[in-house]
C-alpha cells in the first residue's frame, strides 16, 4: 500500500510538470533533501531501539532521505567519547551521561523517554536487603552512567555516600555476572541487566527504582549529538528526529509490542520474550506529547540538573544551552 501511494504521488506530479511545460522541475529537486549516512550508536536493550528499529524497520528514515549506520554501546559515557572521536553522529544516552551534557560537551536534541529502569538490588543472604544495610558492602556499579546516579541516590537516602560503600566499578556487562556468582553483595544497574539479576539470585530484592525519587529528580533518557554537529546541521537533526518520533508512535501502540519487540530481537540476538518484558519500563515519548507538552519537557530537565548540581556534578546552566526544544517542536510539528 506505501508503495503504491508513492507511486500515484509520482503520476501526479509528472503530470502537473507536463501541463506546467517542466516549470516544477527545478522547484522538485530544490525540495528534495540530499541523502546523507548517519553514524548512530545505541545499546542492546529495548528502550534504546524500540522507537529506533521501528523507524528503521518501516522506512521512515529512507523517507527522510537518511541512511542509518547502527553501532552497539554498552553506555552513555563511551558513546560521547565515541562521539568526540568522529566515529559515531547521533548517539543515545541515559540519565548518567546527561551531566555531560549539561556541562557542554553534547547537545540534547530528542526526548526518548522518562525511565523507570534503573535499580539498586541487594541480597538477603549478603545482608543487603535493605538501605541500611548497604553500608560498608561491595557494590557493583558503572561509573558515570544511570547506575552511579541511582547508587548516590539510595545511599543518600539512607544517610551514606559513596565513600561508605566498597564501590566496585565495572563494565555494565558484568554486573550480572558478578551478582550470580556473588563475588558482590549488591549492584546498582538497569533494564535488562536487573531483571536479570533478579531472575536469577534467589533472594535478590530490589531496594530503589527511577521512581522512588520522582519527587526530587526524574531519570530521562534523550538522543544527542555533538555541538558542533547540530550547529552545522541542524535541518538533518529535524529530519531524523521528525524519523525518530513517527517510530516511537508506532511503538506508543502495544498491539505492535510483538513486531517491535521481533525487530529488536533480531538486531541484538536476545530472546523476545525477555524484551516484551521491558515495555512498561519507562514513559515512552510520543510526538504528540512533544506537540503538546513542550514546556513539560523543558521542566524535565531543569528537574533534572537542579539534582546534578546539588550532587555536585555540574554548574547550573540554562537548559535552552543544551537542549534543542526547537528541534523537537519543529519535528513533532503535524
Amino acid at each position: 500500500m506505501k508503495n503504491t501511494w508513492k507511486k500515484l504521488a509520482v503520476m501526479v506530479v509528472t503530470a502537473s510538470m507536463v501541463i506546467c511545460g517542466g516549470a516544477m522541475s527545478v522547484s522538485a529537486a530544490a525540495e528534495t533533501p540530499e541523502k546523507v549516512t548517519v553514524n548512530v550508536a545505541y545499546m542492546p536493550d529495548y528502550s534504546s531501539l524500540n522507537g529506533l528499529i521501528s523507524a528503521v524497520e518501516l522506512g521512515y528514515f529512507e523517507d527522510e532521505n537518511i541512511d542509518v549506520e547502527l553501532t552497539e554501546f554498552a553506555d552513555g559515557p563511551t558513546v560521547i567519547q565515541a562521539m568526540e572521536s568522529g566515529s559515531i553522529d547521533i548517539g543515545y544516552i541515559g540519565q548518567g551521561a546527561h551531566k555531560l551534557c549539561i556541562n557542554g560537551r553534547a547537545d540534547i536534541f530528542a526526548l526518548a523517554h522518562v525511565s523507570n529502569s534503573d535499580g539498586v538490588i541487594g541480597s538477603k543472604e549478603k545482608g543487603t536487603d535493605t538501605i541500611e544495610g548497604l553500608k560498608g558492602k561491595k557494590i557493583a556499579y558503572s561509573s558515570g552512567t544511570s547506575s552511579e546516579d541511582i547508587l548516590k541516590k539510595t545511599l543518600a537516602k539512607g544517610g551514606m555516600t559513596m565513600d561508605d560503600i566498597t564501590a566496585i566499578d565495572m563494565d555494565a556487562t558484568n554486573i550480572v555476572t558478578a551478582m550470580i556468582s556473588g563475588s558482590v553483595d549488591a549492584c546498582a544497574t538497569w533494564v535488562p541487566n536487573s531483571l536479570k539479576v533478579l531472575q536469577e539470585v534467589d533472594d535478590a530484592i530490589q531496594l530503589t527504582d527511577n521512581k522512588t525519587f520522582r519527587a526530587d529528580t526524574v531519570s530521562l533518557d534523550s538522543w544527542i549529538v555533538m555541538k558542533k554537529y547540530s550547529e552545522e546541521n541542524r535541518d538533518l537533526l529535524v529530519r531524523f528526529a521528525r524519523a525518530l518520533y513517527k517510530g516511537f508512535d508506532y511503538r506508543a501502540d502495544h498491539s505492535h509490542d510483538d513486531e517491535v519487540c521481533g525487530w529488536i530481537a533480531d538486531k541484538i540476538k536476545l530472546d523476545k520474550q525477555t524484551l516484551l518484558e521491558q515495555v512498561n519500563v519507562a514513559d515512552w515519548t510520543t510526538s504528540d506529547f512533544i506537540r503538546n507538552h513542550l514546556d513539560e519537557v523543558k521542566g524535565y530537565y531543569e528537574l533534572q540538573q537542579k539534582s546534578f548540581v546539588e550532587s555536585g556534578d555540574c554548574e547550573e546552566t540554562p537548559v535552552e544551552d543544551y537542549v534543542l526544544l526547537d528541534v523537537m517542536k519543529e519535528a513533532c510539528v503535524e
